[in-house]
């Protein structure tokens, strides 16, 4: 092609452009006559007008500082609502135009209204470098851009888009703008509602190294997150680095080192916090002493959880509900129920509501102490102010009831649970089925957990072992058997208490054999012996007559660091007595004295028997 053709042809374009670029602009030219000279929200625009829009057209009156950005906004949004009149959606150079123009006039709200808009639009394809290279075009002022790029990376992590996020980040710490801690902040927090802690920590390391203002919120919030993902160690090893740097924890930061040290029991931890604190010069605040009083509590201190209750009358901190459910919960699990019922009339007069675990600690408290008539007007009360009483309440005055040998009342009790809608749940069959148990009603208790299973309700660890406890105390050894496969099969995996079952019928029928294997099936498992254990074997050989396998076996017990109680003493003091061995069977009785035991009847009358025994 000759050098006249290709000059023709170039020629011919470049007019076609030029005339369709000076088309555009008349047009755009129109429309924005036509939005400034609008009074009213409405939009009177010529539909010709619209129909010949395009991306072009809508750039040129959107960047157009004539029109007010108000106003173009307002055609932003015929554009996006009006898809009949002109199907051609605005397009991410239309969103960026109109972002830009909004911030100008610090309209921040929209501008982050119509950016989250833009990155939510599958139909809108906005991939970063294109976003960057517009905002090149577009924008000049270095604060503008810096504001921009910060509420996109705020809008990602909205959406959870992470990696789009941090892409924003890394390219804001690359070309040197500002990076907002408040940001990062809400970045962070997204990441732990996602529970992606080990994102959330890497990024907190991230905005360490490109010196990102640190503050104690986002220093305690990465603790927090270390501490849930129980990398308690972690957690205080940034802690402390960060205190070299400066940055001083606050009580929220203690209070969540000190929530995750209880949880681990350990006690020397809890209190390298609370040193940590008073070196600090940081107070004790309700929730610290709320997670101290719990912690004491849990280890029985009492008085060590009257001493921080009262230290914190003194600093004049108001305790709150939960710190006198702690107390009142502290108090019930001792049977004091006199300083229980002192302190919840107390919270009381302080105009404190209690709630439906400061209820449940004192109907816990008045069942533990059998008091089953002082738990109506509880629930009465708790019926009054429209507290709902739970499964956990319910349960606890079950097995009150159950313990006392009110088995009626306990039936009508779990008929009152299931007309409110509480299915009983395998711990409610527990509770009723040990409660037959106890006042011997073991074909009921059969039943009831057989009748149990029908109903789809998977018996567990408790449930197992209580019908291996019927089957063998019945001497119905096969079922009991098929009891303890069964159990292993489903998953449940018997414990000490269910071997000592077993292992007590045995013993008690005098199959000494069974008993042994079954021990040393137990120990096989990785279950240790107990006391009940022993005590069981030691009853066994003395009703088989084999009393020195009995002494056998009883001089165990001290090499196993295990005491024997005043029931092994009981069977082994009558088994030598039977045998006329009258001098063993006192020397017996001193130390069983000495050991801080008390003799009971059966004790004396065996020894009296010991005289009339065969042997000398």
């Amino acid at each position: 092609m000759s050098n006249q053709k290709l000059y023709a042809i170039a020629k011919q374009v470049f007019s076609s452009n030029f005339a369709s670029r000076s088309n555009d602009q008349q047009i755009a030219n129109l429309i924005a006559k036509a939005l400034i000279n609008s009074t009213s929200k409405s939009l009177h625009i010529s539909p010709s007008l619209i129909s010949n829009l395009n991306s072009h057209i809508t750039h040129l009156v959107l960047s157009n500082p004539q029109i007010p950005a108000s106003s173009c906004l307002r055609f932003f949004k015929f554009l996006q609502t009006n898809q009949s009149i002109n199907p051609q959606r605005p397009n991410l150079e239309a969103h960026l135009t109109v972002i830009l123009r909004l911030f100008e006039v610090r309209r921040f709200a929209e501008c982050k209204s119509i950016l989250n808009a833009a990155v939510v639009d599958d139909n809108l394809r906005c991939p970063f470098p294109e976003i960057v290279s517009l905002l090149g075009q577009y924008c000049v002022e270095p604060d503008i851009k810096s504001k921009f790029f910060d509420m996109l990376f705020r809008v990602y992590a909205d959406n959870r888009k992470f990696d789009e996020g941090l892409g924003v980040f890394e390219y804001m710490v690359n070309n040197g703008f500002v990076i907002d801690e408040r940001s990062c902040m809400v970045y962070l927090i997204v990441f732990k509602k996602c529970n992606q802690f080990e994102s959330l920590y890497r990024f907190f390391r991230r905005m360490i190294e490109c010196n990102v203002t640190i503050t104690v919120y986002s220093m305690t919030l990465v603790i927090d997150g270390l501490c849930k993902r129980k990398e308690v160690k972690k957690a205080r090893k940034l802690m402390d680095d960060l205190v070299r740097k400066g940055i001083k924890p606050n009580a929220y930061t203690f209070n969540t080192l000190i929530d995750a040290y209880v949880k681990k029991s350990d006690s020397k931890r809890v209190e390298e916090i609370l040193a940590a604190m008073e070196k600090a010069g940081v107070d004790y605040n309700v929730a610290t002493y709320t997670l101290l009083i719990d912690w004491y509590a849990r280890c029985s201190k009492v008085e060590d959880a009257e001493k921080v209750f009262e230290k914190m009358r003194e600093k004049g901190v108001a305790a709150d509900i939960y710190v006198y459910t702690s107390m009142i919960s502290l108090y019930c699990k001792l049977s004091d129920m006199k300083r229980a019922c002192a302190l919840f009339d107390e919270l009381v007069e302080k105009g404190l509501e209690p709630n439906a675990h400061t209820y449940g600690a004192l109907i816990h408290g008045v069942c533990k102490t059998g008091n089953m008539d002082a738990a109506k007007p509880l629930l009465e009360e708790m019926q009054s102010k429209g507290i709902d009483i739970n499964r956990v309440i319910f349960n606890t005055l079950l097995d009150g009831y159950c313990k006392q040998g009110m088995i009626d009342e306990a039936w009508r009790l779990q008929g009152i649970m299931e007309k409110i809608g509480l299915e009983p749940d395998v711990y409610v069959y527990n509770i009723i089925a040990n409660g037959l148990c106890k006042v011997n009603r073991h074909e009921e208790a059969k039943r009831l957990l057989f009748s149990m299973m029908d109903k789809g309700v998977a018996p567990n660890k408790v449930a197992y072992t209580t019908l291996i406890d019927i089957y063998s105390k019945e001497g119905n050894f096969v079922e009991a058997e098929k009891m303890l496969h069964e159990m292993e099969k489903m998953g449940e995996k018997p414990n000490n208490v269910t071997y000592n079952a077993l292992i007590d019928g045995y013993c008690k029928r005098g199959k000494m054999k069974e008993a042994r294997m079954l021990r040393k099936n137990m120990e096989a498992k990785g279950l240790l012996p107990d006391v009940y254990t022993y005590t069981s074997l030691v009853h066994g050989e003395c009703i088989v007559g084999k009393i020195d396998d009995a002494l056998k076996v009883f001089e165990e017990m001290p090499a196993k660091n295990i005491n024997p109680n005043v029931v092994t003493y009981t069977a082994l003091i009558s088994g030598l007595s039977k045998e006329g061995r009258s001098d063993e069977a006192f020397k017996l009785y001193d130390e069983m004295k000495e050991a801080g035991l008390t003799p009971d009847d059966r004790v004396y009358s065996s020894l009296v028997g010991s005289f009339h025994g065969n042997k000398t």
